[in-house]
């Protein structure tokens, strides 16, 4: 497929700076461009990056131009290299699966119209799906279930009893929901699982990501909030109650009962312990190990997590600890030749003089 500058401009309602009739044949990332391509270029240190870059023209924003290539001014120059990238890679077309003969379904789920069910799929009875609903091959649903409209679940995801789906939801493969709490009792020697009557939650535009595992509650639901986002392998144990809108990165993990306010970040394989609470707006760093509640706000690091000025700050000491053992080294056998010296003079040791004393000089007291 073959388009021209000004074309691709058009399509994006952008500005174009050089030929408008420059032919492109494809669209890449700025590492993968080649001539005839054009790619996208975000902010200054991919400007300068790009100087060498083979491409022919680039999307970049309003108030960059970069050398030697043309390019396409826009507002959102994702949102405008996304479009252009799917004009040259359009989505194969949608054939509408509908039920597939193989999926096993219980007499007594409700399945609205233009539901997709793939091949061996299990519906269970007193199972709920909303219109246009899709669910992909080797997905268990277990009894009781509600899953809302627009959802989409991907191959081999499993919901258990009474599970919560909110409309528009997306849950990626392999991830769980409902599995018990890891809560047990010790009592004579043994551990007893304790009640596993809650279940998951999900609202509305909320997105799990690969191989993530939600437990249920004890005794009500474990929550994630309208439009989180959970990347792939996060767990998030039972009774947790997750805010709207929050970004849970990859090996997040999240002990039992731990709630969080809007707008959350943890970053990739933060440990949080439980019964804690996130502030609104937080922002866990990568690693950061939360032993503590995080007001609303506050960016933190490190284990045990501290607000991020003063996390820099121990790590900075840190890095100067080899030096100031030296130093500390250094000075302890200074210490040490002082003390030797004080003793001697104490004594009345020839060595305190620095040679054998005749009686008629004074014995010499300098220490260095």
């Amino acid at each position: 497929m073959t388009s021209t500058l000004g074309e691709l401009a058009a399509l994006v309602d952008g500005r174009v700076v050089g030929n408008p009739d420059l032919p492109i044949y494809g669209a890449a990332p700025l590492r993968d461009a080649r001539p005839g391509h054009i790619t996208l270029m975000d902010g200054s240190e991919r400007h300068r990056r790009a100087r060498p870059c083979a491409a022919s023209a680039a999307v970049v924003p309003p108030d960059a131009q970069p050398n030697g290539i043309a390019a396409i001014q826009v507002e959102n120059v994702h949102h405008a290299f996304a479009d252009i990238l799917r004009f040259f890679r359009p989505a194969p077309s949608h054939r509408r699966f509908g039920i597939s003969p193989l999926a096993a379904i219980g007499p007594g789920a409700q399945v609205a119209d233009g539901v997709e069910i793939h091949p061996y799929a299990t519906i269970a009875d007193d199972v709920v799906i909303g219109r246009g609903t899709v669910i992909h091959a080797g997905v268990h649903v277990m009894a009781g279930s509600r899953i809302g409209e627009d959802v989409t679940i991907f191959p081999n995801a499993v919901l258990y009893n009474d599970t919560v789906v909110g409309p528009r939801c997306i849950i990626h493969a392999g991830a769980v929901l409902g599995a018990y709490g890891f809560g047990y009792e010790h009592a004579e020697g043994r551990h007893t699982l304790l009640a596993q009557l809650g279940n998951v939650v999900l609202e509305a535009d909320v997105e799990i990501g690969a191989g993530t595992t939600v437990d249920r509650g004890t005794y009500g639901p474990t929550r994630i909030g309208e439009g989180t986002k959970v990347d792939n392998l996060v767990m998030i144990a039972h009774n947790c109650s997750i805010g709207r809108h929050n970004m849970l990165c990859s090996q997040v993990g999240i002990a039992g009962s731990t709630t969080t306010g809007d707008h959350v970040v943890m970053a990739g394989q933060v440990g949080v312990r439980d019964h804690v609470h996130i502030g609104h707006a937080a922002v866990l760093g990568a690693m950061a190990g939360v032993s503590n509640d995080v007001p609303d706000g506050q960016r933190v690091i490190g284990i045990p997590a501290t607000p991020e000025r003063e996390q820099k700050i121990k790590q900075a000491a840190l890095s100067k600890l080899p030096e100031m053992r030296r130093q500390l080294k250094l000075m302890q056998r200074t210490v040490d030749r002082l003390v030797e010296q004080l003793a001697a003079m104490q004594n009345g040791s020839p060595a305190a003089t620095g040679g054998p004393s005749d009686g008629n000089q004074p014995p010499h007291h300098a220490v260095r």
